[in-house]
C-alpha cells in the first residue's frame, strides 16, 4: 500500500510543477502542444522550466536529486537553461535546521558542541541530498585547534529512501515480466546495486573509511587532495574531517585568473579516473562538479580536491582486466578483439558470430575517433551501443552501472574544462602502460614479493606436506584398490554362479542326447 501511495505522490508532484507539460511540449507535434496547453489550465506554470524541474526533484527526495545531479553534467543532452538550473542541485539543496544538526552531533558524541569545538558555524557551508556540512574549529587531544568540516546526516533519510527503493523494485519487477528487454537489462539487479550504494551512503563511518582508503591510494600520484578523517569524531550520523580549501571546479573563469592550466587540469582528471579504476579498482563514483574543487594554494597549486565519498565503486581483478583489454582494443581500433572479449566473457550468447559483432561495433565507434571532446556526444554513442547490444542480446552487468555513471560524469566535466580534449589519446598511453604492468615481468615480481612471506613460511614444511599428501594419496589408492577387489570378488562370484548355471544347462542337454541315442524308450 505504501508503494502505491508513494507512486501517487510522485504523480502529484509531477503535475504540480508541470512536468507533464514539459514532456508534451518537447515533442514536435502540434496536437501534443495543444493537449499540454489544455492540461495547463488552472495551474500556475509561469516559473522557468528548469526551475520547475529542479524544484520537483527536490520535493521528490534524495534519489531524484541524485538523478538530477548526474543529468546536470550532460550539457550536450540538455538545453542550457535546464542544465544551469539542475547544476544548483550539486551543492545548493535546501539545508535543514542547524539546531537539528547540533542535536545530532551532541547525541552522537554525548557532549555539548561547545566542548568539542572551539567554534562551530551554525549556517552550513554546503547542503546536499544526504547530508550538510558545517565549518568548525576542533580542539584535539593536545589542546591544539584544527580547522575542520563537520558532515551531518539529514534526519529521517532511511524511511524516505526505503519508500522510493520499494517503488523502484516493484517497477523493475513489472519491467522484467512484461518487457521483452527486461531479462537482458536486469532492472531488478540494477536497483539492487543502487539500493546497496544508497544504504552505504547513509553510514558516514563507511564514507570516512572510503576517504581514508582513497587518500592512501592517491598519496603518490600528487594530482588530488583528499581530507584526513578524525576518527575520534566519526559516527554513523556525523563525521569530522580536515577542512579543504579550493575553488569549485565549475568556476573556470576564476581558475584561469589564478593561473591554473585548464587543459592540463582536464588531462589530470582523466589520469585520476583511470588510475582509480584500473590500478586500484576503487574509485570515487560521485564526481559531479559539486564534489570537486581545485587548490590554488602555493604548495598544492593546480591539484584536484575531492569531497563526498559516500558512493565508491569497486571492481574485481577480472572486471579490471576485462575492461582494460576492451578499452585498449578499442583505442587501437581492434574491433575483432572487442567482439571476442564480449563472447569470452559470456556477455553475449556463445553462438554469436565474431565477424557480425565486430562489424557492428566498428559501425558505431569508428565515426568518433580523431575528434575532440566537443564533437563527441557520449550520450549518442551510448544510445547507439545500446541499440547494438539489444540486437546481439548483450546482458547488462549491474556491477558496472556505477562505472558507467562515473564515466558520464568525467566526460561532462572534461567537456566543461577543455572541449578540445582528445579523450582517447589521453587515456590510451595510460591503459597500454597498465596492461604491460599486468602481464609483464613487473607484475610477476610484484606477485612474488607479495606472496614471498607466505611461501617462506610454507617452504620448510614442504617435505612433510608432500610426504603427508603422498601417504594420504596412497591410503586413498589402497582404499580404492580394496573396494575394487571386493567389487571384483563380488562380480567373480556372480560370474561363477552364472557359469555354473550355464554348464548345468549344457550338461542336462548332453544327458538328454545320450539317453536319446543309447537308451531310446520302447515307445519311440
Amino acid at each position: 500500500m505504501t508503494r502505491y501511495l508513494r507512486g501517487i505522490a510522485i504523480i502529484w508532484v509531477a503535475l504540480r510543477f508541470g512536468l507533464d507539460e514539459l514532456v508534451l511540449t518537447s515533442f514536435r507535434r502540434p496536437w501534443l502542444s495543444t493537449i499540454a496547453r489544455i492540461l495547463s489550465v488552472g495551474r500556475d506554470l509561469s516559473a522557468p522550466r528548469g526551475q520547475r524541474l529542479r524544484m520537483a526533484l527536490e520535493h521528490l527526495g534524495p534519489i531524484f536529486v541524485k538523478f538530477g545531479q548526474v543529468l546536470s553534467t550532460r550539457r550536450d543532452l540538455l538545453p542550457p537553461d535546464v542544465a544551469d538550473e539542475l547544476a544548483r542541485l550539486q551543492d545548493r539543496v535546501p539545508p535543514f535546521d542547524p539546531a537539528v544538526a547540533i542535536a545530532t552531533i551532541e547525541r552522537a558524541f554525548r557532549k555539548p558542541v561547545d566542548t568539542i569545538f572551539a567554534s562551530f558555524d551554525r549556517e552550513p557551508i554546503a547542503s546536499a541530498s544526504i547530508a550538510q556540512v558545517h565549518f568548525a574549529t576542533l580542539i584535539d587531544r593536545d589542546g591544539r585547534t584544527r580547522d575542520v568540516a563537520v558532515k551531518v546526516l539529514r534526519p529521517g533519510m532511511l524511511p524516505v529512501i526505503e519508500k522510493d527503493l520499494s517503488l523502484m523494485r516493484m517497477m523493475a519487477g513489472w519491467l522484467e515480466r512484461v518487457w521483452v528487454e527486461g531479462r537482458r537489462l536486469k532492472p531488478r539487479d540494477v536497483v539492487g546495486e543502487f539500493d546497496k550504494y544508497l544504504h552505504d551512503e547513509l553510514d558516514l563511518v563507511r564514507e570516512a573509511a572510503n576517504a581514508a582508503q582513497l587518500r592512501r591510494n592517491m598519496a603518490g600520484l600528487n594530482l588530488v587532495l583528499i581530507p584526513e578523517m578524525f576518527w575520534d569524531y566519526c559516527h554513523p550520523e556525523v563525521i569530522v574531517m580536515e577542512r579543504m580549501v579550493g575553488v569549485p571546479i565549475s568556476r573556470i573563469d576564476r581558475l584561469r585568473e589564478a593561473g591554473v592550466d585548464i587543459p592540463q587540469l582536464a588531462r589530470d582528471g582523466v589520469t585520476i579516473f583511470f588510475t582509480q579504476v584500473f590500478r586500484d579498482g576503487f574509485f570515487h563514483a560521485d564526481m559531479h562538479p559539486g564534489n570537486i574543487q581545485v587548490s590554488i594554494a602555493p604548495g598544492t597549486f593546480g591539484r584536484y580536491v575531492s569531497l563526498d565519498f559516500g558512493i565508491i565503486g569497486t571492481l574485481t581483478e577480472y572486471d579490471k582486466e576485462y575492461l582494460a583489454q576492451n578499452f585498449t582494443a578499442f583505442f587501437r581500433r581492434d574491433y575483432k578483439r572487442v567482439a571476442q572479449l564480449h563472447i569470452e566473457s559470456g556477455w553475449v550468447p556463445p553462438d554469436t558470430r565474431v565477424e557480425e559483432l565486430e562489424a557492428a561495433v566498428r559501425t558505431v565507434c569508428e565515426p568518433y575517433f580523431d575528434r575532440p571532446l566537443k564533437e563527441i556526444s557520449l550520450g549518442l554513442l551510448l544510445m547507439r551501443l545500446f541499440q547494438t547490444s539489444r540486437r546481439f542480446n548483450v546482458e547488462i552487468q549491474p556491477q558496472l552501472v556505477l562505472l558507467q555513471k562515473t564515466l558520464l560524469n568525467i566526460e561532462g566535466l572534461g567537456r566543461q574544462l577543455d572541449p578540445d580534449l582528445d579523450l582517447w589519446n589521453t587515456a590510451k598511453p595510460f591503459l597500454e602502460k597498465w596492461m604491460l604492468e599486468q602481464i609483464g615481468p613487473q607484475k610477476l615480481w610484484k606477485e612474488l614479493r607479495e606472496q614471498g612471506p607466505r611461501y617462506a613460511k610454507v617452504l620448510p614444511e614442504l617435505p612433510h606436506l608432500i610426504h603427508k599428501y603422498l601417504r594420504s594419496e596412497r591410503g586413498i589408492m589402497q582404499r580404492d584398490a580394496d573396494e575394487l577387489m571386493a567389487q571384483l570378488k563380488k562380480t567373480n562370484r556372480l560370474l561363477q554362479s552364472m557359469l555354473y548355471l550355464v554348464l548345468t544347462f549344457i550338461l542336462g542337454l548332453l544327458g538328454l542326447v545320450v539317453l536319446d541315442l543309447f537308451v531310446r524308450p520302447s515307445w519311440f
